[in-house]
């Protein structure tokens, strides 16, 4: 028997009727089925909520049906204690989910059957000066609370100062990360296989406005210069501040997310679909 925990997202009926269906053919195979408490009112899943704590310890597998955005929090929950996450699309872009929902039992079962390999993706990680320790598939953002005004936020690399930026912010991100916000600040694209560390200023008024492309063994510290605070966000989420002087230190997290993939995955023709982009 194997425990399959079920992470929907909240306000997409489509996502909750197939999570219901998914749920009903796994429990007539004698398997069980787990759902976040709080998370499975719209699928009739009360019966099979347990508490977040406790998710990762009883699932063996995740499957997240959303779009990015589910599949950032299923991996919250789940790859710490190292459970694989299989991702349905009922976003649009769906970079990190593979599935369409038509496809979900069927991938389920090759699940079942030992029919599927891991893609380990990095992970980065982030320590705050209360000791509070979080992590992101995607990225780790100090950015400028104050609409309008900077921030200048000097980085230190292997503890090392390198450069204080004026800026909207500051991103560290992961390879898988490269797709998102970094991508928007002008960051490069780098296959999500590959591990390392993608540093990149948000809006600096400096004449050094590169990303740059760090070892996955460096440490990156993020320190607030002058008088103006910022907030720290994990995979978008605001996770506490930084005041004047305080330091965050970012690197590698010890787990990796592990997903769920059937067949080839190949990074540049997923991005030549994304972005639309011809063959000539």
């Amino acid at each position: 028997m194997a425990v399959v925990a079920l992470l929907i997202h909240p306000s997409r009926p489509e996502a909750a009727t197939r999570a219901k269906e998914l749920a009903e053919r796994l429990v007539r195979s004698g398997h069980e089925v787990v759902v976040p408490r709080g998370g499975s009112s719209e699928a009739g899943l009360e019966a099979h909520q347990v508490d977040d704590a406790v998710l990762a310890d009883r699932a063996d597998l995740g499957v997240s049906m959303g779009g990015d955005g589910s599949m950032l929090h299923a991996v919250r929950l789940l790859a710490d204690a190292g459970v694989p996450v299989l991702g349905v699309n009922f976003g649009s872009l769906g970079y990190l989910t593979q599935l369409d929902p038509d496809d979900a039992g069927e991938a389920v079962d090759r699940w079942l059957a030992g029919d599927f390999a891991i893609e380990n993706r990095m992970r980065v990680g982030v320590v705050m000066p209360d000791g509070t320790v979080a992590s992101a598939l995607n990225e780790i953002v100090v950015e400028k609370i104050d609409s309008g005004r900077t921030i200048r936020v000097a980085v230190s690399i292997d503890r090392e100062s390198f450069h204080t930026y004026e800026a909207d912010g500051v991103i560290v991100a992961t390879p898988t990360g490269s797709t998102a916000y970094s991508l928007s600040a002008r960051g490069p694209l780098v296959d999500p296989t590959h591990d390392a560390l993608i540093l990149t200023p948000v809006a600096p008024h400096t004449l050094f406005d590169r990303s740059m492309v760090l070892s996955p063994d460096s440490e990156i510290g993020l320190s607030i210069e002058g008088n103006r605070a910022a907030d720290v966000a994990v995979d978008g989420r605001v996770i506490g501040r930084l005041e004047p002087g305080e330091l965050a230190t970012c690197l590698a997290a010890a787990e990796p997310a592990r997903l769920v993939t059937f067949g080839d995955r190949n990074f540049h023709r997923i991005i030549k679909s994304k972005f639309d982009l011809n063959s000539r």
